[in-house]
């Protein structure tokens, strides 16, 4: 009996990542459903269960900001550039904690999604790109707090003058501080699915780089006291950012095309050797997760 070949035709074909930094947008592309899915997912099933729902996105936000104007604008008195203290520390709050969900949610990606990672193939990337995605959504209710906010102050003080003509850097600010939650997060994620310890850093980390950021402080107040500060706390890829975003919003604050650069540069670095990792540790994570 003679065997037949035929030639066989499959409709996926699923292959070993061949370089580090290797990043199939068409694949990710063809899985959009199954993102839009794991984003439905993030969003839905944080507040499931609860009486105020996404009540919280507003609440969260404003707790903070009067913690804040109480503790470092009332009883340390540091200065705010003559910007109502309500409103600077709304500022930073609302772009830092886009940053810091992005970070702690990413970082966690491997030991979260063992389950369905063993089971089932997919794009590993779709899960930390879901996260960012689903955050983005609560960034927007969230900006929406800060635009009232902002306008308000606009309208019933004199302190506030806009830089309208920067006003299309915001989109571009947003993106740097997406991926840079993404690149870290997804690099500690590597990293956590064999030391552990990792994990209990993140929180810790997290903190350390928003008191490191110009976020209840102005860098005009470590330029006037320490001097000898400043270009560390610019090191910081984060602080140019948030001083830019309060610059274009409030008038005030600290904006240098070139130090915006360094954290573009940074984040694409960043982002680059993540990525590198994170395909090097998905092809034997099952075995040490």
């Amino acid at each position: 009996m003679e065997l037949c070949e035929q030639n066989e035709e499959w409709d996926l074909v699923i292959k070993p990542t061949t370089s580090l930094f290797d990043i199939n947008l068409k694949e990710l592309w063809k899985y959009r459903d199954l993102i839009i899915l794991f984003v439905r997912r993030d969003f839905v099933s944080v507040y499931t269960q609860t009486i105020l729902g996404p009540v919280w996105f507003f609440i969260q936000p404003i707790l903070t900001t009067i913690t804040f104007t109480i503790i470092f604008g009332n009883l340390a008195n540091i200065s705010t550039d003559g910007i109502p203290p309500f409103l600077f520390y709304l500022s930073g709050i609302t772009l830092w904690t886009y940053f810091a969900d992005c970070l702690n949610k990413t970082s966690t990606t491997f030991v979260n999604n063992a389950g369905i990672f063993g089971k089932v193939y997919f794009p590993r990337l779709a899960a930390p790109l879901s996260v960012i995605i689903s955050n983005l959504i609560k960034l927007g209710i969230q900006f929406i707090l800060f635009l009232s906010a902002w306008i308000y102050f606009i309208v019933s003080t004199d302190k506030i003058h806009p830089h309208w003509n920067l006003l299309w850097l915001i989109p571009v600010l947003i993106i740097m501080m997406a991926f840079m939650g993404f690149g870290f997060g997804i690099f500690i994620s590597s990293l956590t699915t064999k030391y552990r310890d990792f994990t209990f850093l993140v929180g810790f980390g997290v903190q350390l780089i928003m008191y490191a950021s110009p976020i209840v402080y102005p860098i005009s107040v470590v330029q006037e006291k320490h001097p000898e500060y400043e270009k560390w706390l610019l090191l910081n890829p984060v602080s140019s950012i948030i001083e830019a975003f309060k610059f274009i919003f409030l008038g005030n604050g600290y904006f240098c095309w070139k130090a915006i650069g360094y954290s573009g540069i940074f984040m694409s670095i960043l982002v680059l050797i993540s990525v590198g990792v994170f395909n090097r540790v998905e092809k034997t994570f099952m075995d040490t997760v």
